[in-house]
């Protein structure tokens, strides 16, 4: 069994690591440091560390504030608060002017379990995708959420970087480097693509192993970089394949499985299936048990595999 780590654990100590070697970075968080790990930074750098209490729009306008002033603010708090609760500002503060701001939300998706609806986060990378000029990256294991937030802080620009709540499986080494725009290819397929992003690339590589033993050939992608997008590997994978599963925990409405339609719809038309939540919001479970109700399992991107290959077919 792969080793399992968590996301936000590898973030906070990423942040006190990149502290050491930059007195410029900030980090600001929404009463929830134990929760975002920002507290491990508080800490060692407690002048450089802000606590906003429980007012994430006040949150973003200060972290504007400090990027305008020539800081480089990680600010954190849930997905569900931010982009959610604190859109405008972000929008405002931070989107138009392009300000230096990076956003490292935690808890996204359904696996924060049992915290329930109001806790879940499906919306956030639709909001994120709409505002212009920012990046967004969905890192798929803890190794790479390290490398995009060691990116974002070396990169001029405004960033969403989500992360997850429980820990998950490492799926790259050290050695790992992770690059903007760039879909990382996992394993190599000729029969269809799966294209997937977060917590569900470790679901699409064990799809494909069940799949595999079934002579289905898989080409499996973890689409970690939402803004910039790598259009090539998908015209490239649809081109070649001539047909593509995605799989996100997110709404199927406004995040990776949108795109990647759009993509094929303008430049290689192929046979499509979205492995998503679908037009309905969670309840309170534990997070494997949502998991597979609301259809985000390996099982479920092996049935839309062969239904996208008889589609294929017609």
């Amino acid at each position: 069994m792969p080793q399992e780590v968590a996301m936000r654990e590898a973030y906070g100590k990423a942040l006190v690591e990149m502290g050491r070697e930059n007195p410029d970075i900030v980090v600001l968080d929404a009463d929830l440091s134990k929760s975002t790990m920002t507290h491990f930074f508080a800490k060692e750098f407690p002048k450089r560390f802000f606590d906003c209490g429980i007012a994430e729009q006040n949150m973003v306008g200060i972290a504007a504030g400090l990027a305008a002033s020539g800081k480089i603010p990680f600010a954190s708090t849930f997905a569900v608060f931010m982009p959610g609760r604190c859109f405008d500002q972000v929008r405002m503060s931070i989107a138009q002017p392009r300000l230096n701001v990076k956003l490292v939300s935690t808890h996204s998706g359904i696996t924060v379990g049992e915290d329930g609806i109001s806790h879940q986060a499906i919306e956030d990378l639709a909001l994120a995708n709409s505002f212009p000029g920012f990046n967004i990256v969905v890192p798929a294991d803890a190794i790479e959420a390290v490398q995009a937030v060691k990116f974002a802080a070396a990169t001029d620009g405004p960033f969403y970087i989500r992360l997850v709540r429980p820990k998950s499986p490492l799926i790259y080494d050290e050695r790992y480097r992770f690059e903007p725009g760039k879909a990382s290819v996992l394993r190599e397929g000729v029969d269809v693509a799966i294209i997937a992003t977060g917590l569900m690339v470790v679901e699409a590589l064990k799809a494909s192993e069940i799949l595999k033993s079934d002579g289905i050939s898989c080409r499996v992608l973890n689409m970690s970089s939402l803004k910039p997008f790598d259009e090539q590997a998908v015209n490239t994978a649809a081109t070649e394949t001539g047909a593509i599963v995605t799989a996100e925990e997110h709404l199927e409405h406004g995040g990776l499985g949108s795109t990647v339609a759009r993509i094929v719809a303008k430049y290689h038309p192929v046979p499509v299936e979205i492995v998503a939540i679908k037009d309905t919001y969670a309840e309170s479970a534990k997070p494997d048990e949502l998991m597979q109700k609301y259809g985000l399992t390996a099982k479920n991107i092996e049935q839309a595999v062969r239904r996208v290959i008889e589609r294929k077919k017609r």
